[in-house]
């Protein structure tokens, strides 16, 4: 089962992880960069109210949200590469529509239009096709590692590119991204021989009632719901509170938030080291929400000055980059055997959910309480958080693995019960279309290698001689 190679990406493995991260940040990038800029510059377009600039925050969520899944399954039916094409070009689409708009509804049209160009669950699955197994988990923290990246450089070129070119330069900018991303695609990203069908990537519907049922599933969906509705409404606020308490002129932000961004990341690393080597995730989960909600606090009490709102929005990126960071790992640590891609597409589907609620219900507060109002709010979504989340378990340290079966061990009528009884073994599901056993084990007390020793050498059942 090994090679010696096995221990390195190949060369196609590693073109398709860059190429399909690349994919990712620049798509985002077109998401995030409106983030730091609408809210002080939508207010020149026709007909806006802080309501709508807050819808049209949140408006992509919308359609992200209800088409996440659906585009998901579709990619199953007719190929990944379709999937992924038709929902850039719908992307670069609403970017050129909410580049040509001259009024806010024009905007949030654009926004809708860009929210349902939804691939992220296509790219996965084809992520899935284009890597090995002991490889995938690499590559999908390379995307992961990207959308980050995005998100901090969003924060920054948004306001210089808004500067030098206005909104309508920016909307722009996000279309010639989703194009480079279908060249991308095209030229980069090698073509694969087949669709692999994955429970560890992909949404399975006989996963799905199991995965809504789940208590701690649905805590961390709540948690990421509440994380991007408290970040979309926060950035209706914070830049406003730049301009009005701050005294900052909107063309200088970027150096707030390339600030915040720089020190939140640097200052999260010690917390995440600390949360796994120590298996105290939960404890940092529940100090880092408590933590994004006293900056909610601390805006609303002291943000009257540039100094306070820049220490603030510091300390609520460290903790917004924690809780993004470690949430999906908490996903997959919780979510049953072969039921990981499942888990990840409802809490997709929460992220964007929480996006659209937080935009709407960030512009619906400032408009009829003002920045206060707005910070209130926040905090006490937070607050509603920490309560659902003190009553989460521990999760379990434990790491998914995938092995595709031999024939030999697939007619193994009792392979799933002696990995149950191997000491690190917490969960195992044998899924017979796949050819596949799903496992989650604990790697500090049993190894990779092991599980496949076992697995190599079957049981076979006693009556099997007589139907040879």
């Amino acid at each position: 089962m090994h090679d010696l190679h096995n221990d390195r990406m190949s060369s196609g493995e590693t073109r398709a992880a860059t190429g399909l991260a690349l994919v990712f940040a620049f798509r985002m990038l077109g998401m995030f960069m409106v983030l730091p800029v609408l809210a002080t510059y939508g207010m020149e377009l026709r007909g806006a109210t802080p309501a709508l600039i807050g819808l049209a925050i949140g408006a992509y969520g919308l359609t992200q949200a209800v088409l996440q899944i659906p585009f998901g399954m579709l990619s199953d039916r007719i190929g990944r590469l379709p999937v992924i094409y038709i929902g850039l070009l719908i992307f670069a689409a609403g970017a050129v529509l909410a580049a040509s708009a001259d009024s806010i509804w024009g905007v949030i049209a654009g926004r809708v239009l860009q929210g349902a160009g939804a691939i992220s669950a296509a790219v996965m699955a084809l992520l899935s096709d284009l890597t090995r197994e002991q490889h995938r988990t690499k590559a999908m923290a390379m995307i992961g590692m990207s959308i980050g990246l995005s998100f901090a450089v969003a924060m920054v070129v948004g306001p210089l590119l808004t500067r030098a070119y206005g909104l309508s330069g920016l909307f722009e900018a996000t279309a010639v991204m989703a194009l480079f991303g279908v060249l991308i695609v095209a030229l980069v990203v090698p073509r694969a021989h087949g669709q692999l069908r994955h429970r560890e990537s992909a949404v399975a519907k006989q996963a799905l009632a199991t995965t809504l049922r789940h208590p701690d599933l649905l805590r961390l969906d709540l948690g990421i719901f509440v994380l991007h509705a408290v970040l979309m409404a926060s950035f209706i606020a914070l830049p406003l509170a730049l301009v009005e308490n701050g005294g900052l002129p909107k063309e200088q932000h970027w150096w707030v938030y390339l600030t915040a961004l720089l020190v939140g990341f640097f200052s999260m690393i010690p917390f995440i080291i600390y949360g796994e080597k120590q298996r105290q995730m939960k404890r940092v989960l529940l100090g880092s929400v408590a933590v994004l909600l006293l900056c909610e606090l601390f805006f609303w009490l002291f943000g009257n000055n540039l100094r306070a709102l820049v220490l603030g929005t510091i300390v609520f990126f460290t903790a917004f980059n924690l809780l993004e960071a470690s949430l999906p790992s908490l996903i997959s640590k919780v979510a049953p055997a072969g039921g990981k891609g499942t888990a990840m597409g409802v809490y997709s589907t929460s992220q964007f959910l929480g996006a659209a609620v937080g935009g709407i219900l960030g512009g619906w507060l400032f408009q009829y309480g003002g920045l206060g109002m707005v910070f209130v709010g926040c905090a006490v979504l937070c607050a509603l958080w920490l309560g659902f989340a003190v009553t989460m378990r521990e999760p379990p340290y434990v790491t998914s693995l995938r092995l595709p079966l031999s024939p030999a061990a697939l007619g193994d009528d009792t392979l799933v019960e002696r990995l149950q009884r191997l000491v690190g073994v917490t969960d195992a599901v044998l899924v017979a279309d796949e050819a596949a056993i799903y496992i989650k084990i604990d790697t500090k007390q049993v190894d990779r290698s092991s599980i496949e020793r076992l697995i190599e050498t079957p049981v076979m059942p006693a009556h099997a001689s007589t139907h040879r």
